[in-house]
């Protein structure tokens, strides 16, 4: 069993999907392994992400420590980016597992179709 903020995993691959888990974290995060990306940035390359739940998933990933956001203020507008921090890059063999696991499904079975 394990803890993280009063909460209880029962086991060690529960405290990773707690991390990564859900329908966009390992998206935003395979995303921002090749650099820094902006919010806007994001939503391009993700464009069936709602712009409520990117900035959600963004703000877990920060409070995570699993990405950081840097606020550059020097010129009009306001800018902001996303990198992963050096915990999130740890991160890096699992999410090119899942990339390869994915590519293998897709090439493997007839019910998926890829555009």
């Amino acid at each position: 069993m394990y803890t993280i903020d009063n909460k209880n995993y029962p086991c060690c691959t529960s405290v990773t999907m707690k991390f990564i888990g859900g329908k966009w974290k390992a998206v935003i995060l395979f995303h921002l392994i090749d650099g820094p990306k902006r919010y806007n940035e994001l939503r391009k390359i993700i464009p069936t992400i709602t712009e409520r739940t990117l900035s959600l998933q963004l703000k877990q990933l920060e409070e995570d420590a699993i990405i950081n956001r840097k606020v550059y203020t020097e010129k009009p507008p306001l800018m902001v980016e996303y990198t992963l921090t050096d915990f999130g890059k740890t991160l890096l063999p699992v999410l090119n597992e899942i990339t390869k696991w994915g590519i293998e499904a897709a090439q493997n079975s007839k019910k998926i179709i890829r555009n």
